[in-house]
């Protein structure tokens, strides 16, 4: 069928980036024998025709010529194209279930799926194991008789032998239940005969009772915990290298192997009860070697670490933060234990249940595992910045994995250390004690040496403590400012340190003059180090600043200008040698870079004649929550534009609302109160998002904002974390305010 190709009008038809011609190409080169050439053709495929799980028209008209592909025994890598076909067919019945089914290929797609049901049963049975774990997964997403569809996962389950082939089967039999109800009921005592089953492997017995728990979660109990962690520890781990087309498909780095040698049974089990388990990072190409672990504590190791001479390197000109960027995408990725997506799945299932969460992470990070214990690590994290209460033994249990003989893991921490830095506390001393051991051990130097993951294990470390506000990270810092090794990364958290504002400012200083001659890339630093500066209050950066704004004008980078202008507003008074340059361009044509004029010269100045007359107009402009937000700053002496602001709490949209609404209180007061309560609170309904600006107008407004105390009320009594962008530091400020707020109010 593949010599049919040419018969369809492929340019007719457009994936992600254009026209479809390239596809006959994509198409006949899977079927390669070079595995460059059918590895790059899938990729391409992937990036275009199926675009990030987008089905297009000619996706479904691809569909027939993969089944070609997958149906001939002499297809050299069978298994990723029916992996190919599963991921398409899935994104094609899952967007179905929705009104916007029909949109480009989906409807077209799900209907060739499911009439070729029968070729993923022959998949399923196929001589290639490979092929198997690839294709079973259709039997739970394309066959509509639900009694048919379990009882050939249940066949299959008998006839495989191996973990890595049976871990499937069960989420096959859970993706089955959840998509058609009347499979429910078969599937969860399915799952409890394996999950009772002491002759069945752990992992697998684990699995069921995840499996078992996403498809009945009404039904969870006190004992889905404790079950889950007693065949964590029943699991033990066998080294092993991935074989060639190994992996999940998706650049996962899977650690240790799911075969029927690398988990035991409960008997073989007990045989081992001393035993201690012992896994490695594992890459495509095989294992990467330890990085310094000890005998009773093993390192997990880290592709990342092992140097490659003949390693692409960056393309010239390519700013630190991006490169940094996909390398955390990269990260993102990797998987160091073959029981990570189960006990992934396990916290899904859990949700809000954080002590139960918080007891199945202590375990995770106490495995004598190290694939374990480093996955446990983000499932932490996610923990803290999704759910509030009280996280002290979590992150107590995280700095306890600050060692200097495993920096890939101490990196990890770290990083999780500093994202919750407004709740990190437990962890000032131990994060203070692994940057001075750090420093000793390689020098003071640390933050710039070569070792990129001791570099990067120290330089979060520091990033963390800086976040405390400890002025032991300082001398870190300075070494990164003086370098310029990764002196990003030390910019975005010099502003915590300002005791140490002397020392910071004139390299910060540097920075921006740095910028200043190489304005093509500012706005990737620019303005972390601006905010920096205004934060610190220094005055002696002001004409820094000043310079950087006239820089900014004259290469037409006008957000550039913008966040200088705002920074000179946060010296108040002290940015007055400033003012000239302010001046210059409050006329300009950029409304961005006119509204923070008009807020540095009320910051500065504070004369109101002079700014309303620059702000009256931009309230009609796509900066107008910026201009009523400096109005509010002003206050009475504003007062003739409270008839606009009053028009602007009809807008359709609650954030325009929102400023409006603050503005109109801080200049009006309490003769506004009635609308401004009323379009505060009715914004705080409609977005979350909003919480953190209407509980700070709220507070501002006393016994005026009486109304709002049950709506308050129940803001704190939510368990999952609020404010903009659920963010930890907006949503432990919401709390606190929100905490004093009901304490004023009764």
């Amino acid at each position: 069928m593949i010599n049919e190709l040419d018969v369809i009008d492929w340019s007719s038809m457009n994936h992600a980036y254009g026209q479809a011609d390239e596809i006959p190409g994509w198409l006949r080169a899977m079927a390669s024998m070079d595995r460059s050439v059918r590895d790059g053709a899938l990729s391409d495929f992937y990036g275009a025709v199926h675009h990030q799980g987008d089905v297009y028209v000619c996706t479904t008209a691809s569909l027939p010529f993969l089944f070609a592909l997958a149906d001939d025994p002499v297809t050299p890598d069978r298994a990723s194209v029916v992996e190919l076909l599963v991921s398409i067919g899935r994104h094609a019945v899952e967007r179905c279930m929705y009104d916007y089914g029909g949109e480009m290929g989906y409807a077209g797609s799900a209907v060739v799926v499911r009439e070729r049901a029968d070729a993923f049963v022959s998949y399923a049975a196929d001589d290639d194991p490979a092929v198997r774990r690839a294709a079973v997964e259709g039997l739970g997403l394309f066959i509509d008789d639900a009694g048919r569809a379990a009882g050939l996962l249940r066949d299959r389950m008998s006839a495989e032998c191996g973990v890595r082939e049976r871990l499937p089967i069960v989420e096959a039999m859970a993706t089955l239940a959840l998509r058609l109800p009347e499979a429910t009921e078969t599937a969860t005592a399915w799952f409890d005969g394996l999950a009772g089953d002491v002759t069945t492997e752990p992992m697998v017995r684990l699995a069921a009772v995840v499996q078992r728990a996403r498809c009945a979660p009404d039904l969870i109990d006190e004992e889905l915990v404790p079950t889950a962690i007693g065949l964590l520890r029943r699991i033990l781990i066998v080294v092993k290298e991935v074989p060639e087309g190994g992996g999940n498909g998706c650049g996962t780095v899977v650690a240790g192997s799911a075969t029927g040698a690398g988990s035991v049974t409960d008997a073989e089990a007990d045989a081992h009860s001393g035993a201690e388990a012992e896994s490695e990072a594992v890459s495509e190409a095989g294992a990467a070697p330890g990085v310094g672990s000890q005998p009773r504590d093993p390192a997990c190791t880290a592709p990342e670490v092992v140097a490659s001479p003949t390693a692409p390197q960056p393309a010239p000109g390519v700013p630190p933060q991006v490169l940094a960027a996909f390398e955390d995408l990269d990260r993102f990725q990797l998987v160091h234990s073959p029981a990570t997506p189960l006990l992934r799945a396990l916290h899904e299932v859990l949700d809000s249940r954080v002590p139960e969460r918080s007891a199945l992470l202590a375990e995770q990070l106490d495995s004598p595992d190290p694939g374990v214990r480093h996955d446990a690590i983000r499932m932490a994290k996610e923990v803290m910045t999704s759910w509030r209460g009280d996280h002290t033994a979590l992150l107590t249990r995280l700095a306890d994995r600050l060692v200097t003989n495993d920096p890939y893991t101490a990196a990890e921490v770290a990083e999780a250390l500093r994202s919750v830095a407004p709740i990190a506390e437990p962890a000032r001393e131990p994060l203070a004690e692994f940057v001075a051991a750090q420093r000793t051990a390689h020098g003071p130097e640390v933050w710039a040496m070569p070792d990129p993951s001791v570099r990067r294990a120290h330089q979060q470390a520091v990033m963390a403590l800086a976040r405390l506000g400890d002025p032991r990270a300082l001398p870190s810092l300075l070494v990164a400012l003086d370098t310029g090794v990764d002196a990003w990364r030390a910019v975005q958290v010099a502003a915590s340190l300002p005791a140490a504002a002397g020392q910071l400012v004139p390299r910060l200083c540097r920075e921006l003059e740095r910028f200043e001659r190489s304005p093509e890339h500012a706005d990737m630093g620019v303005s972390a180090v601006l905010s920096a500066l205004g934060r610190l209050g220094d005055a002696s950066a002001v004409p820094v600043i000043a310079e950087t704004v006239t820089a900014a004008m004259r290469s037409v980078q006008w957000p550039t200008a913008a966040t200088a202008l705002n920074a000179l507003a946060a010296f108040g008074p002290a940015g007055a040698p400033a003012l000239g340059v302010i001046r210059s361009v409050t006329g300009t044509r950029d409304p961005a870079v006119r509204v923070a004029a008009a807020g540095a010269l009320w910051a500065i100045e504070g004369r109101p004649e002079e700014v309303l007359p620059l702000l009256e107009d931009l309230l009609d402009s796509h900066c107008e929550h910026e201009a009523a937000d400096v109005l509010g700053r002003i206050g009475p002496a504003a007062s003739r534009v409270v008839p606009r602001l009053r028009r602007m709490l009809t807008a359709g949209y609650e954030w325009t609302r929102v400023h409006a609404a603050t503005a109109l209180w801080d200049i009006g007061g309490p003769d506004e109160a009635p609308q401004v309560l009323e379009t505060l609170l009715d914004a705080w309904r409609t977005n979350e998002f909003t919480a953190d600006n209407v509980i700070a107008c709220l507070d501002r407004m006393g016994p005026a904002a009486a109304p709002a105390v049950p709506l308050v009320r129940s803001e704190l009594a939510r368990p999952r974390r609020g404010g903009r962008f659920h963010g930890v530091e907006n949503d432990e400020e919401l709390q606190r305010v929100s905490r004093a707020f009901l304490l004023r109010h009764g």
